[in-house]
């Protein structure tokens, strides 16, 4: 990943030198103290960034995010410049932690690209229906990256290089496995709701403007949407957003916990950053101060036998398709269209997928 400014542009201040032969302590406590010095005690920060402390004293500096949006991305590097934190968290998970290394014209070239290999990935790592689903969702992202010509993510790839110019700043993802949330979504809805939901994605076609997308960062105009929005699908939003937010706030709980000092070893309060969608944190800030139950929101209830049937449909249906293609085009050439990889890996996927497992992920 390019970084186009060094330490010392990021900062405005020069770094501390470091003396031939110096002991590893004396290092270590010089770029604390130097830290010490940046940090601001009351700095001035955007609006979309909410306070919230820990019982410990530490604190977390939580930034609201679009996640196409220039403005957001200045937000993180200006919260993380000003107090230099100890940790970072981002709303990102493992599956979906490549987009940090990625520069920002091959990801606006991946997210508007959905081929047969990424259909594929989907149902191989998610099973059947939440790889589909999967699938549908990256066709709301590729819409809207086509609409405004801006890769998704750009305000974590900006906390993920910003992080990286912090001495000692650790960098954690936040974010619940999205395996997870999309077996417990498919599991949620009904048959008719799925059908909505995947006819409504597969549809979207309504034109998004770079100021639609700023104005998602005004908590009254997101709410009157997440409204909207629990009315048509109550079981999304409590899977989507509710229980991540849950997992969010549970996460950033165990980053803002107090640090030791490399000089003494002294317990001293954590600055912690998170960067999270804005939708998440009037949730994060209700669940700050309660208990929560992490094991609850982590299982998946065993597919009913309706979700098994269409499962099996849904793959015959393929199947067939697939079978009626090769006899259209004729026998030779329909040979050769089952011997090409691609072909033979989606028969694959097809035939030996197991079906969603049950209890802890």
């Amino acid at each position: 990943m390019d970084k186009d400014n060094n330490s010392e542009d990021a900062s405005g201040d020069t770094p501390p030198c470091i003396a031939p032969g110096m002991a590893d302590g004396e290092t270590l406590e010089m770029l604390w103290q130097f830290r010490a010095q940046l940090r601001q005690d009351s700095p001035e920060l955007p609006e979309t960034v909410t306070r919230l402390t820990a019982p410990d004293g530490s604190v977390l500096y939580l930034v609201g995010t679009a996640h196409f949006s220039e403005d957001s991305k200045n937000d993180v590097s200006t919260t993380i410049r000003a107090v230099q934190p100890d940790v970072v968290v981002v709303e990102l998970c493992q599956y979906r932690v490549s987009m940090l290394r990625m520069d920002e014209n091959t990801l606006l070239r991946e997210a508007k690209d959905i081929n047969l290999e990424k259909v594929q990935q989907a149902i191989k790592q998610n099973g059947l229906m939440s790889g589909l689903m999967q699938i549908l969702l990256l066709k709301v992202s590729a819409h809207i990256t086509e609409q405004l010509g801006m890769a998704p993510g750009g305000e974590f790839r900006e906390a993920y290089i910003e992080a990286g110019r912090v001495p000692f700043c650790k960098f954690h993802l936040g974010d619940r496995p999205i395996p997870v949330t999309l077996k417990r979504t498919i599991a949620a809805l009904s048959l008719w709701q799925k059908a909505r939901l995947a006819w409504g994605l597969c549809f979207l076609s309504d034109p998004i403007s770079k100021e639609d997308v700023e104005k998602c960062k005004q908590k009254d105009l997101l709410e009157q949407t997440m409204s909207e929005m629990i009315g048509e699908f109550p079981a999304l939003h409590q899977t989507i957003v509710a229980e991540r937010d849950i997992y969010l706030t549970h996460k950033l709980r165990q980053a803002t916990r107090c640090v030791e000092s490399p000089s003494d070893g002294q317990k001293v309060p954590a600055v912690v950053v998170g960067v999270v969608g804005m939708g998440h944190v009037p949730g994060i800030e209700r669940n700050w101060d309660m208990e929560l139950n992490i094991q609850e929101i982590m299982t998946v209830a065993p597919p009913s036998k309706l979700s098994w049937m269409l499962r099996t449909v849904v793959k015959g249906v393929l199947m067939g398709m697939l079978g009626y293609a090769c006899y259209r085009v004729g026998g030779g050439l329909g040979r050769t269209l089952l011997t090409l990889p691609a072909v033979q890996s989606l028969i694959e996927t097809l035939r030996h997928q197991p079906p969603d497992p049950a209890g802890p992920l």
